[in-house]
């Protein structure tokens, strides 16, 4: 099972690769950063997942198919499933909110230090209810799992990384 982990891994880490060397051939070939900018932007259209939904649905059909979930564990991993989508939407809602902000930016408004640091103390707090809410949708999942799967989970539903379940750039692979 492991050599199925690795050949997804490796395979996910090529499809993410090849687009960013070509963008870099286009933009040596094409010289300027204007070149550069428009391989970047097509580059960022083109992405296989473009949104946090999209991910998660490919994130959860990985993990289903890893962890050979049986007919019996399907309430389990439904409940799990859910949560991670209900996550997800939340996420397209945090993105559009940040070009919200991104956008105020571009005209002059910038945030003082107080609201600044709110907009992280929230940040944090939204990412310790998500955490607490992936936790108590995982444990009757990990629960209901035989020990081989177990094995599987243990390395596929949380990823080891810098920090963060979520936490950009802490693991290549999966913020489902």
């Amino acid at each position: 099972m492991n050599k199925l982990i690795l050949i997804a891994l490796v395979s996910a880490g090529l499809a993410a690769a090849v687009p960013q060397v070509m963008a870099q051939t286009a933009g040596a070939e094409g010289g300027g950063p204007q070149a550069r900018h428009s391989a970047q932007r097509q580059h960022h259209e083109q992405r296989a997942f473009r949104s946090p939904t999209d991910r998660v649905e490919a994130r959860l059909a990985y993990l289903k198919t890893a962890l050979k979930i049986t007919d019996a564990q399907q309430p389990q991993w439904n409940a799990y499933a859910e949560t991670r989508r209900k996550q997800a939407q939340e996420a397209t809602q945090r993105m559009q909110a940040r070009k919200s902000q991104m956008a105020e930016r571009k005209k002059g408004v910038q945030p003082t230090a107080i609201q600044r640091m709110e907009r992280s103390q929230s940040r944090l707090a939204a990412a310790s209810t998500r955490l607490n809410e992936t936790l108590a949708a995982t444990k009757p999942l990990y629960a209901a799992l035989s020990p081989d799967q177990q094995k599987i989970a243990d390395e596929v539903l949380a990823p080891r990384g810098r920090g963060g379940f979520h936490r950009r750039g802490g693991h290549g692979h999966g913020r489902a």
